[in-house]
């Protein structure tokens, strides 16, 4: 039982959690580069990402692998991350901060979604049984690097909330 609930039932909540971070994740990642602020949007993104890493350590601990690195890593970007987005306003070097932090935990949850749906899926599974050399894996984990690599740097450069403010109001 973790809080309460059987591990199957923590699981899906765990999952559910993970997925709603990625699909608000996107949809973040789509409004920097458009230079849109997405308030709502970005809420919900980051709080669901500090709850996927939180929920992944209340799993039973049987060794420390990738999984709970990753969750801590997480947790340890989220922190300048949230800092940038609510005290500082992404002011100055903030607005840098939050865009890279963002993508950077999103790009972590996308990686866990991969590696997962390479172990649970059949057909993904039997294209790349060890998650490792195969072209199938290698090559989708290469190809989602370079589509981060690319919204990073669109999203540097073009997000800018406060002149986009400063746009609509004139």
């Amino acid at each position: 039982m973790i809080l309460g609930m059987s591990i199957a039932t923590f699981t899906v909540v765990h999952v559910l959690i993970s997925l709603v971070a990625i699909a608000t994740g996107i949809v973040v990642v789509i409004g920097m580069v458009n230079n849109r602020s997405l308030a709502g949007w970005t809420g919900v993104f980051l709080w669901t990402t500090v709850l996927t890493s939180v929920t992944g350590f209340l799993f039973p601990l049987t060794k420390i692998g990738p999984p709970h690195i990753f969750g801590a890593l997480s947790l340890l970007v989220l922190v300048p991350t949230i800092l940038a987005q609510y005290p500082f306003h992404l002011a100055g070097g903030w607005r840098s901060a939050f865009v890279l932090g963002s993508l950077f935990t999103l790009y972590l949850n996308v990686v866990v979604l991969i590696v997962q749906s390479f172990q649970k899926i059949p057909f993904l599974n039997s294209l790349a049984p060890t998650q490792s050399s195969e072209p199938a894996f290698a090559g989708t984990q290469g190809v989602v690097l370079v589509l981060f690599v690319l919204a990073g740097v669109r999203a540097t450069k073009r997000f800018h909330p406060a002149a986009a403010t400063r746009a609509a109001v004139v």
